[in-house]
Parts: structure tokens; sequence; C-alpha cells
């Protein structure tokens, strides 16, 4: 059975159909946040297989095949590959209505020519044709970036990382920008058993001896000047919620001074030393005029079980319930009174604080840069139709959608940015079917600017990407 994606694909409205293939279609992708492993990139990988390229690693996948009763052996398991994607194609009929149909049917289309419904009877010819094309030059990593034109890689490091892939693309001139985003997970983990080991590391790499809050403090900031160096503008930060608490410099001290010399530490003060560090890393952000990213409110690893034999990142997180309004308030109005609130993304992964998040990004704007605070587009569960259309009316109903910097991969996957297709229909449906309601004017002119900013434009000039080459 052929595939039921076509032209019109999610575009209910001629308006709708006029504004995505007049406006939106073929614009670059800027994708500033993702998994991708940037050593994928510099040794332009050639993948053995399918699986490889397109299971492995995809815990979105992981999560519906354990849904089905398939068992793990078949899923991060010892099968083969061939074994795994066969498990994976018994799946894929199952999952209609969950958007891992949408987007495993869309990127079978746009990176294989593959118009047929992926189904057990298909599934060997499918992976044997799929498997001769990746075993070709044009498709290597690189040249599965330019195939679907894009212009700009964001990837997640830690600050420990030396960046040698990322100086090393640079080096070569290769034409897509990949740049390092600062990921300082590890820094703010205090409460972890191996912070002492890290922070050796980080002492190590920085020349920087680490002994109080202070002197993490100076090592932190070494880093992002490096991070900066090679075009790094963005840090990013995964947190239950944004960390508030009142501090002093000397309870920082104290609590850094206790953890390295072996001590227990108690949560609270883990709170503290986390409000402390992302407070003054904020203020550095802004000095160096980066974009601060808050993805809030995980359940991260909650079967304990999986994380023992799979490690993080597993697919075993879930949405939160955490209060996320008052700390949040509490952790930007530290930063704008000190005149030092950084560009900031606030993502939600509760699509309860979708209006806490549109609401919280109006109360910190300035006159520049236009759209300061964002409303982040729908991320993990919620980067689907549903989430997507949801977090777009939020953002429309109490902001000013028009400012909006647009979509995002949040992928580790080569194969998954067609991801920007889908986001673009779904949004010019949504002003198509705005316009066939007469709630919106037929000036498609307007409104195909309006569509094209936030695919792309406002995101170019959000980022200050380019402004990286002047550095």
């Amino acid at each position: 059975m052929k595939s039921f994606i076509d032209d019109n694909f999610l575009l209910e409205t001629k308006a709708a159909q006029n504004l995505y293939h007049g406006f939106a279609e073929s614009l670059p992708i800027i994708d500033f946040h993702c998994h991708l492993p940037v050593e994928d990139i510099a040794e332009d990988r050639q993948f053995s297989n399918l699986t490889e390229i397109w299971i492995k690693g995809d815990h979105y996948k992981w999560r519906a095949m354990r849904a089905l009763g398939i068992p793990e052996d078949y899923i991060t398991g010892e099968r083969t590959d061939e074994e795994k994607f066969m498990k994976w194609a018994t799946t894929i009929p199952y999952a209609v209505r969950n958007p891992l149909y949408h987007w495993s049917h869309l990127e079978l289309e746009r990176y294989f020519g593959i118009t047929d419904l992926l189904k057990p009877e298909n599934a060997k010819k499918i992976y044997n044709q799929c498997n001769d094309l990746l075993a070709t030059p044009a498709y290597s990593a690189r040249n599965l970036l330019k195939k679907m034109k894009v212009e700009v890689v964001c990837t997640s490091d830690d600050p420990a990382d030396d960046l040698k892939y990322h100086k090393q693309l640079a080096d070569e001139g290769f034409e897509i920008k990949i740049l390092p985003t600062f990921r300082p997970d590890s820094l703010l983990g205090i409460e972890k058993n191996d912070f002492g080991v890290y922070i050796e590391r980080l002492s190590e790499i920085t020349g920087i001896e680490i002994t109080n809050f202070s002197s993490l403090q100076r090592a932190a900031e070494s880093r992002i000047e490096y991070f900066h160096e090679v075009g790094c503008r963005l840090s990013d930060h995964g947190l239950d919620y944004a960390c508030s608490e009142d501090f002093t410099d000397e309870e920082l001290d104290e609590i850094v001074k206790k953890k390295l010399g072996g001590q227990e530490i108690e949560a609270e003060d883990a709170v503290i030393y986390k409000s402390g560090l992302m407070h003054y890393l904020g203020m550095y952000y802004a000095k160096k005029k980066w974009v601060m990213q808050l993805h809030l409110g995980p359940v991260r690893n909650a079967n304990s079980r999986l994380l023992e034999e799979l490690g993080a990142n597993a697919g075993v997180d879930s949405i939160g319930d955490f209060e996320q309004a008052k700390p949040l308030a509490k952790f930007l109005d530290g930063l704008e009174r000190e005149k030092a609130l950084p560009k900031t993304i606030l993502y939600n992964v509760n699509p309860a604080d979708n209006e806490v998040m549109a609401t919280m990004a109006g109360n910190f704007m300035s006159d520049s840069p236009k759209g300061k605070i964002q409303h982040g587009s729908a991320w993990w569960f919620l980067d689907q139709k549903d989430g997507i259309e949801k977090q777009l009316n939020s953002l429309s109903n109490m902001g000013l959608i028009s400012c909006f910097v647009g979509m995002l991969t949040d992928s580790r996957s080569m194969l998954s940015f067609p991801r920007h297709e889908y986001f673009r229909r779904v949004l010019c449906n949504l002003f198509g079917k705005d316009i066939q309601k007469k709630e919106l004017p037929e000036d498609m002119e307007w409104l195909g600017k309006i569509v094209q900013d936030i695919c792309y434009y406002n995101a170019k000039e959000y980022f200050g990407f380019y402004e990286a080459e002047d550095k």
C-alpha cells in the first residue's frame, strides 16, 4: 500500500497549501538544539545499515516497541541489526496516531524515496533498498545534512569537551555550521557521586585548582570563553525546575568545600548550589550575548532497573508535575535585577505549563532584541501535531507568534530533519484554517512573511550565529 503522505500532507485548506508551498517549503533549516554526535559529522560517517542510523539510540522507537511487548533483546540487546529492524517493522503498523507513524513514513520518503507503508511483508525489501543507498557517498553523514538543506546544527556538549571535531569542521570550511552548545549538567550535578571526579577533570583542563565555589566559577567562565571562541552562542540546561533559592557566596563556598572534602551534602544544599551557579552562569551568558535554554520538567530515569542495565537515555522518562512558575519567575527576576538577563528560551515538557511559559516570557521582554524571552517549541513528548498546535496557540494567545524562533529536532538521529517539514506543515495549516474561518485576512504576502520568519529568519537574527564569523 502506498503512503498517505502526499504534497498536501497535513494541509487542509487551499490557503495552507499556498503558505507551505509558496513560502515555507524551500527554506533552509537552522537546527539550534540537537544531540547529534559531532564525531559522525566530522568523520563523515557512512552508516552500515538502516538500524544503525534509524533505530539505535532512538528511545522514541524503543518505547513503542516495549509497549507492543517486543523483547528487550530486539530493542537494545544482542539481536542482529536486521532482526531489530524486522521487529520495528512489526511495530510501526500498530503505531497509528502516534507521531512515530508520521515521522517514520516521512523519513523513509524524504531520504530514501520509499512511498510504501512499512510493514512486516515488505520490511526485508525496504531494509535492503535503504542499505544499498546508505552504502553510497550521497548518504554519508555530511551529505545527509546537505540533502535536507541544513544550514546550522547546534550540538549538546559538556564544558570539559575539547571540541576538536567542531574545530576540525570549521578548519575544513564545511559549508554547514556545526556549532557547540554549552551543556553544564555535570557541573550542576553536585549531588552525584562522581561530581568530585568531574571537578578534578575540569581543574586539569582549565589549569585552575578548584577548591571552592569561586574557583569553580572561574573554571566555568574559562570554558565559556573557550566555547565562545569555537563559535558557541548557546547554553542549555536540563532541569526539573529553575533553581532559585536564596544564597550567599559564603554558603556556596562552604557547600563546594564540603562536597570536595568527601562529605555528603543535604538536598537543600544542592538546590542552593544550583541556584547560585545558574545565577552566575546566566550573568556570564548575558555578558557573552549568548542564548540560555532551559528545558524544564521531565521525570528522568523512572525505571531504575533499565537505567542500571542500559544507562541514561534508555527511554524511561516521562512528563513531570513540578511547580514551575514561582521558582522560574524568581530566577529570571534575579538576573533582570542585575541587568544581566540573557536571551532565554523556556521549554516545558508538561503541556499544562504552556500558558505558564508563554506568560512568563512576556514578563521579561525588552526593547532589544525582539522576542528576547521565548516560549520554546513543543518539546519531547509534545513535539507532535497536537502538542505543536497547543504550543503555537498558547504563544499566539499570550504573546507574539510572529517573533517565534521556531522548531528544532532535539534528536540523536541523522534522519530526523523532516521534523522541520512536519512543523512547517502544522504551522501553515493553523494559519490556513484561520484564513478559511475569516479569522485572518487573506493577505498571503504578509502572512507568508510571518511564516517565513517563524520557520527561518527569526532564528537567523536571534541567535547571532553569523556574528560568530566576526568573533
